[in-house]
């Protein structure tokens, strides 16, 4: 058991005669300074409310209100079943898509749900859509994508390696 009542996670030896076993308090403990990107909502722009500009960062950002301008996220972009996303280019690593979006996504994973409507062009490396999904574009798939956020955050951030996983905030 850990700190906090709760079971360590289990750790697989590769080497030995045993695949699972709890850590003990001797075991060393390796984290990594980066993981994979943010998966999750951290911020919403809410029903009711509408917003003209630049939407950037790190995280997981879901619009249930109308948003218009750029799009450029280092993590998850949710279009929820009221929302309005307009934008030349949506630039993320994963979209998920309810509501309506104009304009085209380059992202590593598309969803489009059953009540999703997506006009534009879609580049992905993993893509998925829930019977009732609408889009009006191509879709071209690829083994890997590059987002191209790597020019967005040097200029807006003055960050460098931005197209890396990052680590998600504790607890």
């Amino acid at each position: 058991m850990d700190a906090h009542g709760g079971f360590a996670p289990m750790r697989i030896h590769f080497a030995g005669f045993y695949m699972f076993r709890r850590r003990s308090s001797n075991d060393p403990v390796t984290t990594p300074t980066r993981s994979r990107p943010v998966e999750r909502v951290t911020s919403v722009l809410g029903a009711g409310t509408s917003w003209n500009g630049r939407l950037g960062g790190v995280g997981g950002v879901r619009v249930e209100g109308a948003f218009e301008g750029e799009v450029a996220l280092r993590g998850l972009l949710v279009v929820g079943e009221q929302g309005r996303v307009t934008c030349e280019h949506v630039r993320a690593n994963t979209v998920v898509v309810a509501g309506l979006l104009k304009g085209n996504i380059t992202a590593k994973k598309v969803e489009i749900r059953a009540t999703g409507r997506i006009w534009g062009d879609v580049v992905t490396a993993a893509f998925s859509t829930e019977e009732g999904a609408f889009l009006r574009g191509k879709i071209t798939m690829e083994e890997d994508v590059e987002i191209g956020l790597a020019a967005y955050f040097e200029d807006e951030l003055g960050e460098e390696d931005t197209e890396g996983p990052v680590s998600e905030p504790a607890g």
